[in-house]
């Protein structure tokens, strides 16, 4: 991964602070009690901080997470000439973003290479500036994640879009219009991209075969919020009328849910019990269910979830990742790691990203039984899995290396927390505030 000067990180993002080079050592054994406050969503503030670069005016979104992706995503907004001003207070960090000032220009690659949402530029510049040179961009290496159908939505809105030598150049003099689309599969960020240039586009845009999880319904309502004309956020058709004016808005994150189901697999797998401060059970669509099958107890309450082990104790279950609705592909990696630990056999099938079982070796390394045929993993639990040296591939590896870590015997060591600091605001202070035995070390 390529390094990224400290000071430019903290010139836009005042409140990063960098965790010391090294790993994190997990003690497993104790049961986790006390009180988690669940985040913003990861997956929700990237394209709500993109979204504000189609109005000149103020947008301002709260309950933003503390994560290296939104601080990394920041200096990129800065160097295309938004300013941002943030604040910390009751609800939260604060970000306001002001692109009354945005150009167009080559984004840098070296950030881009750092973060997958870096895409959804793409559409918001293209569409405010007529054109935008982009590097092709990096992020987790879970797949294949091809960018065709961003392009070639915004080639049906009268884009002209060249890629040579790991540069994206898109282009529209005139503007972008409006354009019926269809996708050849739900494309989670390949919908936000081009509803974000659909909102600038004259004309109405349809987007069929649309994604449809919550964090677009939560994008499609800030840029409702500004003045958009959009309708069917949520469902598999997305229409907005484009080219009204636009003004700023307030907006607060959705919590995360892929936060909330990997901290509710924490509790019932070290059979502790977490209350979950501002999650909801609604967005995990058929996540809950399944997780309630295997054993994880989720009871909804006026400030968030009560998530703890069923009697029962925790149960072998078949998983297999779909499209919002359906299981979402960001917890397959956690509910893995509680799989094994749970009694008898589960199966988990990765239908999204051909390469998201990198964590089973890892997994493997601590006792686990796991075999993995083509796409589907098959897994038998064991009593107790035991420590050992583990290295996070991904953002949602990190996150299921730190439960195996919880729920094992013994001290884990795991290192590439870079992946850990990408997704999650403090998960290992959160952990540490309800008995967890986790802390950073050099190298």
């Amino acid at each position: 991964m390529t390094s990224v000067p400290e000071p430019s990180l903290h010139a836009a993002s005042p409140w990063w602070q960098k965790r010391p080079d090294g790993c994190l050592l997990i003690q497993g054994g104790p049961p986790l009690f006390g009180t988690y406050p669940i985040s913003g969503a990861k997956n929700a503030v990237l394209p709500l901080m993109v979204a504000a670069l189609v109005t000149p005016h103020l947008v301002t979104l709260h309950n933003v997470p503390a994560s290296l992706d939104v601080a990394v995503l920041s200096n990129l907004l800065q160097r295309l000439g938004a300013s941002l001003s943030w604040s910390q207070g009751s609800a939260g960090l604060s970000l306001t973003l002001c692109a009354d000032r945005i150009q167009s220009a080559q984004v840098d690659a070296a950030l881009v290479g750092r973060m997958r949402a870096s895409v959804l530029l793409l559409g918001a510049l293209v569409a405010r500036c007529g054109a935008v040179r982009l590097p092709l961009p990096g992020g987790d290496a879970i797949g294949l994640r091809g960018i065709d159908f961003h392009l070639a939505g915004l080639c049906a809105m009268g884009a002209t879009v060249t890629l040579e030598g790991g540069i994206i150049h898109a282009v529209a003099p005139r503007g972008l219009r409006g354009a019926e689309i269809r996708l050849p599969q739900p494309s989670v960020g390949a919908t936000e991209n081009l509803l974000i240039a659909a909102v600038l586009a004259e004309g109405t845009t349809v987007i069929g075969n649309a994604a449809r999880e919550p964090e677009i319904t939560d994008l499609a309502a800030c840029l409702s919020a500004m003045g958009a004309a959009i309708t069917g956020a949520g469902t598999d058709e997305v229409t907005v009328l484009g080219g009204r004016p636009l003004s700023g808005a307030v907006h607060a994150v959705m919590p995360d849910r892929i936060e909330t189901g990997t901290i509710a697999c924490a509790a019932a797998l070290t059979d502790g019990a977490i209350l979950l401060r501002h999650a909801r059970v609604d967005l995990l669509g058929a996540a809950a269910p399944i997780l309630a099958a295997a054993g994880v107890a989720l009871s909804p309450r006026e400030d968030g979830v009560m998530a703890r082990r069923a009697p029962g104790g925790l149960s072998g279950v078949d998983i297999q990742t779909r499209p919002y609705p359906g299981f979402a592909t960001d917890l397959q990696a956690p509910a893995m790691a509680l799989l094994t630990a749970a009694a008898g056999a589960s199966t988990v099938t990765e239908t999204i990203f051909e390469q998201r079982f990198r964590h089973v070796d890892e997994l493997r390394k601590m006792g686990a039984h796991i075999q993995v045929q083509r796409r589907t993993a098959f897994i038998r639990g064991v009593p107790r899995l035991s420590a050992a040296r583990v290295t996070a591939t991904d953002v949602r590896a990190a996150a299921a290396l730190v439960l195996a870590g919880l729920g094992a015997a013994g001290t884990t060591t795991l290192e590439g927390l870079d992946h850990l600091d990408r997704g999650y605001d403090g998960m290992a202070e959160k952990l540490l505030a309800c008995g967890a035995t986790i802390a950073r070390a050099p190298p």
